[in-house]
């Protein structure tokens, strides 16, 4: 039997026609994976090889490889299992090779997989199954109760003709819900025409749930977007809700009866119908209508995920500050609003607390000035939870009355941030602070730089996903560290400021090699270059390869090593500044002098025009940051509670999380609003990333307010481009 290396031509030749592209591509990529390298460096580093192919092309070639290696994988077991029993014919076997998906492949597989006891498998055991042949064979003689009668024998349990005939009708019924072509019928009638239905169970929805909207629901289940259905079958999970498709029962079983060849002047014909129908309703619609459901909610599930990558995406992108000193607050009222300065690296300069909401404001405002005054700050950060917009404007109002007004006040969103204050790691940074001083420190650190603090919580805490909890952990773990990992590396991270958590993320590395770059750089003091990584233990030849040109020495003694220019490409670009009579450190940033570059001069077997632009780009902009430029958010004065909220009254917010169903924005008000997405535009709009994504600042207008359940119902129409 052939392995699956075997078959890998045959794979690669359905991945190219798949993904629309040329043979060569498609192999050069998974050679290059196969290697391991990461998808950030093939992407970045290995254009010629790729043809230039983006990390989201990689990917998919990626996964779509491993799906159709699992599927010939399976091809392959289908196929000695069945060998095994000595029953694969040389029809059967062309059938299964020609499978192209899982479930086709399955539903070949069935008749021969081992089967758990069952109606018929006891009716076989009693010698029935030439009697259920006969019902099958549409025989246009014979009569059914007469020849039932031979089948008849007590030590047998089949007592009368009725019992054999019965019996036979359980072997009829299994037999037909487990041929291919009627499961293929059946399932693509239920794809397609099937109708979703959720109705509540009575005895659990006595009080309103949050399913309310979603009982005695009915619509096609091809059109049944992908968050109402995860939230069916929640209720369902919860108890709440009944959840089943419904098919055109009559319209099938026809279409069955016409597969199996029923012959209505048959004497057979009535057990055959019967048995159909049995095998129909008992077998084959629960069979499938669970198939479908495990597709449907798959589907669903990668659509709420693509929803949070898209989302974490636009938050780990999120314009930075920079590296310049920020005082951070974590707002508080009973408990006072805890202060920490940092320095331009994030290092902790001086904490307190201060108490401005519980009649402390005299000591707040001097402590609080001292503080501003001592550490200098370029900005304050403020969390928006609890307390946030209050604390915000007086904090704002002592600036203004110490006459400091070089020196911003911004909200920062406070998701996640206990989550990280009360983790292992932030235990292990601030071991002697308290959780809440770590908050502070956390908030500071984020509006400096959102990629470098993030990364420390897990994204599932953020805020910014669609039914996360309910989708497959495993598919959103990697989903979200697939993200991530291109954040970073996208940007690049400082091998000499980076914290491990930030490092662990950089092609090549992971956790353990960061935890070993930050002990060489805390016991030998700042690395001086690149090559100098090569003194970290385990840190070979093959992690320098891929993470190098992602880790930026700035301040060192090469010059390109503050640049994404790849050391294996130092030659070239040395070779370049001979040419043009220049030291190499006289080159990186000088755009005229880049522009005077013929890049026709240098294309080799090796490096092509794709990787020569790349470098030509970043030496005219060394080590730019693709992020945009910070600029602060400042929410309306007189609106901080939800109570001040008029319907009419149009806001500045920022949007904090973009969903299936439409975008929610912050206005000041402690609570998101939602702007559904038929309220997004003044055209329809099918995707709301199509015209929002989070971090964006947006113009809203106020439609309703619902202050006991706190919902805020938000559109702009008429604002969009205002």
């Amino acid at each position: 039997m052939p392995g699956i290396e075997d078959h890998s031509g045959e794979v690669q030749a359905t991945l190219a026609r798949e993904m629309g592209l040329s043979s060569g591509r498609v192999a050069a990529t998974l050679r290059l994976l196969a290697d391991g390298n990461t998808v950030p460096f093939i992407a970045r580093y290995r254009k010629e090889a790729t043809g230039g192919l983006d990390e989201v092309q990689i990917r998919a070639i990626q996964q779509r490889h491993e799906a159709l290696v699992d599927l010939e994988r399976r091809r392959q077991t289908v196929l000695q299992s069945i060998e095994g029993q000595g029953r694969l014919t040389e029809a059967l076997r062309d059938r299964i090779l020609a499978c192209g998906t899982r479930a086709a492949l399955e539903d070949l597989y069935l008749p021969y997989r081992p089967r758990r006891r069952t109606r018929a498998s006891v009716a076989r055991e009693r010698g029935l199954e030439p009697l259920a042949m006969r019902i099958l064979s549409q025989d246009l003689r014979g009569d059914p109760g007469q020849e039932a009668r031979s089948f008849v024998d007590a030590a047998r349990e089949v007592p009368d003709a009725e019992a054999a005939l019965a019996g036979a009708r359980d072997i009829v019924a299994e037999e037909v819900s487990i041929r291919a072509d009627v499961r293929a019928v059946v399932r693509e009638e239920t794809r397609s025409r099937g109708i979703l239905c959720s109705a509540a169970i009575p005895s659990k929805t006595r009080e309103p749930t949050r399913y309310d909207s979603l009982q005695d629901a009915r619509q096609p289940l091809s059109r049944v977007a992908s968050h109402r259905y995860l939230a069916m079958r929640r209720g369902e999970r919860e108890g709440v809700l009944r959840v089943r498709i419904e098919v055109d029962e009559a319209w099938l079983l026809q279409r069955i009866l016409g597969i199996v060849g029923a012959v209505l002047q048959s004497p057979w014909h009535g057990d055959l119908v019967a048995a159909v129908e049995d095998g129909f309703r008992r077998l084959l619609v629960p069979s499938i209508e669970n198939e479908v459901h495990r597709e449907v909610t798959e589907w669903a599930e990668r659509e709420a995920v693509e929803v949070f990558a898209a989302n974490l995406r636009e938050l780990l992108l999120a314009p930075p500050l920079g590296a310049r000193p920020v005082i951070g607050v974590d707002p508080g009222l009973r408990t006072g609003c805890k202060v920490a300065a940092v320095d331009g690296t994030g290092r902790l300069l001086g904490h307190g607390v201060i108490f401005p909401h519980t009649g402390g404001e005299d000591r707040a405002r001097a402590d609080f000035l001292a503080m501003v005054r001592r550490h200098r700050p370029a900005a304050v950060a403020v969390g928006n939870g609890t307390a946030g917009r209050e604390t915000e404007a007086f904090l704002r109002e002592v600036l203004e009355t110490g006459e400091i007004r070089d020196v911003p006040v911004v909200t920062v969103s406070e998701a996640g941030a206990s989550v990280y204050s009360a983790s292992d790691l932030a235990r292990e940074e601030f071991p002697d602070l308290d959780l809440t001083v770590r908050g502070a420190i956390h908030i500071a650190r984020r509006l400096q730089d959102p990629l470098a603090e993030l990364v420390k919580v897990d994204p599932r805490a953020l805020g910014v996903g669609q039914y996360q909890h309910d989708v497959d952990e495993g598919l959103l773990k990697r989903r979200l560290d697939e993200v991530v990992e291109s954040c970073v590396n996208r940007v690049g991270v400082d091998v000499n400021t980076a914290s491990a958590s930030l490092l662990s993320y950089v092609s090549g590395i992971g956790p353990a090699l960061a935890r070993s770059i930050v002990e060489v750089r805390q016991r030998q003091g700042p690395f001086r270059n690149r090559r100098q990584l090569a003194e970290v233990p385990r840190l070979g030849p093959r992690a320098f390869e891929q993470a190098a040109g992602f880790l930026r020495v700035r301040g060192g003694d090469h010059p390109l090593d503050a640049t994404a220019v790849h050391p294996e490409r130092y030659p070239l670009v040395e070779r370049m500044a001979r040419d043009l009579g220049l030291p190499l450190a006289a080159l990186p940033g000088n755009a005229g002098a880049v522009d005077r570059i013929d890049p026709g001069r240098y294309v080799g077997p090796e490096v092509g025009e794709p990787t020569l632009r790349d470098i030509l780009e970043e030496l005219k902009r060394p080590g730019r940051d693709p992020r945009e430029t910070f600029e602060p958010l400042r929410f309306r004065e007189d609106v901080r509670r939800l109570e001040d909220l008029v319907p009419g009254m149009v806001l500045e917010g920022v949007v904090t999380n973009v969903t299936a169903f439409g975008a929610f924005v912050d206005v000041g008000v402690h609570q998101d609003g939602l702007v559904h997405v038929s309220e997004l535009a003044d055209r329809f709009v099918r995707d709301p990333a199509e015209v929002v994504r989070v971090g964006q600042r947006v113009q809203v207008r106020v439609i309703a307010v619902d202050v006991p359940r706190r919902r805020v119902s938000l559109s702009r129409k008429g604002l969009v481009g205002t």
